[in-house]
């Protein structure tokens, strides 16, 4: 079967969560992931929640497994704490926590900041994607730039094909 017949058979819309890492925003400053939300939105999908938490490996996979457990979440998306920072975990809590890992995500993610404007410094991004049970998990750097990026190129045309991929033996 063909890319473009598993598309055809995609979901049209998924239920979405969106997690900000960050310990300086609020709600109300959250500009990436009120990108996030607002993007899957206009895609035709579902943001269930929108919620911050703090830089902490603990509390990082501590949602991961909340959402996973969550029957109506199907996606997770998180921006922020993927940088080389002490203090920056979210990479490493994640990834502790994939069934499966998308490892094509990060690389396109990176050669696409290359190319478009970072040049060098895109192989310092840790953006991640992978699967938790029957959750899709997309991880990606905190700036609304990344993010933009990652929701328009990768993840919103992606993001149906995927869930397809899940639950086709799951049925």
């Amino acid at each position: 079967m063909s890319v473009t017949e598993h598309k055809q058979e995609a979901p049209h819309s998924v239920n979405c969560s969106v997690l900000t890492v960050s310990d300086t925003r609020t709600i109300e400053t959250d500009k990436s992931g009120h990108l996030m939300s607002k993007t899957l939105q206009n895609a035709g999908h579902r943001v269930l929640k929108h919620d911050i938490i703090k830089d902490d490996f603990t509390k990082i996979q501590e949602y991961i497994l909340l959402a996973d457990q969550d029957k109506e979440v199907e996606a997770l998306l998180i921006n922020g704490g993927t940088g080389l920072a002490l203090r920056d975990t979210t990479f490493e809590a994640v990834k502790h926590m994939l069934d499966k890992e998308i490892s094509g995500f990060g690389e396109l993610f990176r050669y696409l900041s290359y190319e478009l404007d970072i040049g060098p410094a895109a192989m310092l991004s840790r953006a991640t994607a992978g699967i938790r049970g029957c959750t899709a998990i997309f991880s990606t750097p905190g700036s609304s730039g990344a993010v933009q990026l990652a929701m328009e190129k990768l993840i919103i045309p992606e993001l149906p094909h995927l869930m397809r991929e899940i639950y086709k033996d799951r049925k």
